[in-house]
């Protein structure tokens, strides 16, 4: 059966977020899931999160599937360069452009690239993945991340205007997550 690996953003954990509520429904229905513990905005150090990312890749038997948020989608493309771990497909979702300055409140261009995270890695991930990107996203202009799923060899899906999908954007719950897991699953 295959394993989904709920990799969050740079946010404290939040009960309402898709990737919770995603993670507790399909623990209820006896999938196997885990999630890489959210490290919250203090510490940015991009080595100890993709340390962590590995970690629980190589806690899983059999096929994985990542499960990726806002920066957690840059942590993967950052993870997919050094790992050996087999990925059956990645679902990355709401992408920041973190070569751009964010709105107040993130971490800044500055602090990323002391942290790590610059550059971006643009090569094509090992695995398939799927990039869902937001019209209004106030994190990433749609262009900027449908140049990302093109250059990370992604198949790009326009959710419209949902924002940045999370709570702030009005979303909670996401079941389209569950449809592009199927797609990813049974590739």
């Amino acid at each position: 059966m295959t394993t989904v690996l709920i990799v969050p953003g740079l946010r404290d954990h939040v009960g309402a977020h898709w990737q919770t509520l995603l993670a507790a429904r399909l623990a209820a229905r006896g999938g196997p899931v885990r999630c890489v513990p959210p490290m919250g905005r203090a510490d940015l150090d991009c080595a100890t999160r993709v340390a962590a990312i590995e970690r629980e890749a190589q806690a899983v038997e059999g096929p994985l599937i990542l499960v990726a948020h806002s920066g957690g989608c840059v942590m993967v493309a950052h993870w997919a360069r050094q790992t050996k771990r087999a990925v059956h497909g990645a679902l990355l979702a709401a992408p920041p452009d973190f070569d751009r300055p964010m709105p107040e409140g993130y971490p800044t261009v500055d602090d990323l690239r002391a942290s790590g995270w610059l550059p971006v890695p643009r090569r094509t991930l090992p695995f398939p993945s799927i990039v869902a990107a937001s019209r209004n996203d106030p994190l990433a202009d749609y262009g900027r991340v449908a140049e990302l799923a093109r250059d990370w060899g992604s198949r790009l899906v326009d959710l419209g205007e949902v924002g940045h999908l999370n709570p702030a954007s009005g979303f909670g719950d996401w079941p389209r997550a569950e449809l592009f897991i199927a797609e990813l699953s049974h590739r």
